[in-house]
């Protein structure tokens, strides 16, 4: 089996990263040398990765997700470029996982053709070390305004010479008019290359859907590859469970007498918010991610995430009130976290003439230390220990503000390999540059266990029995399992082994070439 697939969407969320690591998952299970590709990301979730010179470089975490579907490692050609926003104006250029250059609107064409060449690049060197290539679109290929030089949808697609499924979210509602739509828009060239679709998220008695599923292929003259059903397990390394007020995961019923409640501030530009997945993994934790500042009121633990732009959303944080609550959670002496961003937030004083140019800012005077901002970006995978060197760590740094100025009596919440302090706890609070610490289970349990007796919640037990990582896996079977049982496998195999089918009609209007 050897080829190519491109998974797109009718709108961002619809399903695609999923999609992708379920197909990835199956075919990996099926012995087929499969590796995921995505030619351009836009997110501030990222996965730092070790590239071939032994430097760290950044991927999106989805990619890093697909990767492991198919039991690999993360490779910095699965994911060429990711874009990560620091404004609505502005975003960070990663390429190949070094951050290059700052791109605004205007200077996207210009970039453009730098872009797509690595990307291309990237994908002709995966496509000879492996059978299979899964692809995952950006947005959606029904975006004509941005077709021009487009390098990730159909200019992708007709590139390879790809054929492409589109999946729909049908809980959104509009389904079919949304896949109807997003092929009418395309051109004639393009809609050749679009051999079906998948409707994803569905409820309900299939039966009801069947008949709308017809006309959709009388109408079209594709057929749909499978109907995937509604999973609530379906929620690690998802940037859309991160939205506001929503409770992260199906947290189950406390070990002990008593619950733990996590508030997650959602930054404006929250970044890498998944490190606080794995505490929602935990019996008896529950996380949610707000914007309210009476639910920091009412939490046990309060968690500043990272952030693209620290200074801004620092701001933000006053503008709001949730500064306030914020310090108002600590004089009453309950613990609070802050990880990357979220930390330097807490410092006395913030020195920035990189990300936000502001100068020197006041922080929240939270922790005895300053903060300075290098140009030179850190970007590494990290280990070490807690607890007084009984715990082992493992997390990753993406930053470039670093403790410039600190207490010498202070007391760091971790240690290193070689045994120098990283981040500080005093009192009630904590905080740490490194991202991914909570996927560590013992060192997850000994926090959660300190930010529960800090918080009063005697009644509150770790499990000793949960894995982090055993969740991913669960989960990443548990989408293959759905390709499996939902989707028509056998036509998506013929899809990847022999292209888009040759009959393919074209639907009016479409855009003129």
């Amino acid at each position: 089996m050897s080829g190519g697939l491109l998974v797109a969407g009718t709108t961002s969320d619809a399903g695609k990263s999923v999609l992708t690591a379920g197909i990835c998952r199956w075919l990996h299970r099926e012995g087929v040398r499969v590796a995921p590709f995505k030619a351009q990301n836009m997110s501030n979730n990222s996965a730092v990765v070790v590239g071939p010179d032994g430097r760290g470089g950044e991927i999106g975490r989805a990619q890093a997700m697909q990767a492991a579907a198919c039991g690999l490692a993360p490779d910095l050609r699965f994911n060429p470029v990711l874009l990560k926003p620091g404004s609505d104006l502005s975003s960070q250029v990663v390429l190949l996982g070094e951050a290059v250059d700052t791109m605004t609107a205007g200077s996207f064409r210009t970039l453009r053709p730098r872009l797509s060449e690595t990307a291309y690049a990237a994908l002709a060197e995966l496509r000879s070390a492996y059978d299979v290539v899964v692809c995952e679109g950006a947005g959606s290929p029904a975006e004509i305004n941005l077709r021009d030089g487009d390098y990730v949808n159909m200019g992708l697609a007709r590139h390879a010479g790809f054929p492409t499924i589109v999946v729909g979210d049908i809980d959104r509602g509009g389904v079919f008019a949304a896949m109807f739509g997003t092929l009418a828009l395309l051109e004639p060239a393009d809609q050749a290359m679009i051999a079906g679709f998948v409707v994803n998220k569905f409820r309900g008695d299939l039966g009801l859907l069947a008949p709308g599923l017809e006309s959709l292929r009388q109408l079209t003259g594709r057929p749909t590859y499978g109907v995937l059903p509604w999973a609530l397990d379906l929620w690690l390394d998802a940037e859309d469970s991160l939205a506001y007020g929503r409770v992260l995961g199906r947290p189950a019923a406390p070990r002990g007498t008593e619950w733990l409640d996590v508030a997650v501030v959602r930054l404006p530009r929250i970044s890498n918010a998944t490190d606080v997945e794995a505490l929602a993994t935990e019996p008896g934790v529950r996380v949610r991610l707000t914007v309210e500042p009476a639910e920091l009121a009412a939490a046990d633990l309060v968690v500043l995430p990272g952030s693209k732009s620290t200074v801004a959303d620092l701001a933000w944080l006053r503008e709001t009130g949730l500064a306030d609550a914020i310090t108002a959670h600590v004089a009453a002496g309950r613990p609070l976290l802050g990880i990357c961003g979220g930390f330097q937030m807490l410092a006395r004083a913030i020195h920035d003439p990189v990300e936000s140019r502001r100068g020197s800012v006041d922080g929240l005077g939270l922790l005895p230390v300053e903060i300075t901002f290098d140009p030179r970006k850190t970007v590494r995978q990290a280990a070490g220990t807690a607890a007084a060197g009984e715990l082992p760590v493992r997390g990753y740094e993406i930053h470039h503000g670093y403790v410039s100025t600190a207490d010498p009596e202070s007391t760091p919440l971790l240690r290193d390999a070689d045994g120098a302090g990283e981040g500080m706890m005093r009192g009630v609070v904590h905080g740490t540059h490194w991202h991914g610490t909570f996927e560590s289970d013992e060192f997850r349990r000994w926090f959660l266990d300190r930010a529960a007796r800090l918080a009063g919640r005697t009644g509150f037990r770790v499990a000793p029995d949960t894995s982090f990582a055993a969740a991913r896996e669960r989960t990443l079977d548990l989408l293959g399992d759905l390709v499996e049982e939902h989707l028509d496998t056998a036509a998506l195999r013929r899809l990847v082994e022999s292209g888009p089918p040759a009959d393919l009609p074209f639907i009016p209007p479409g855009v003129p070439t």
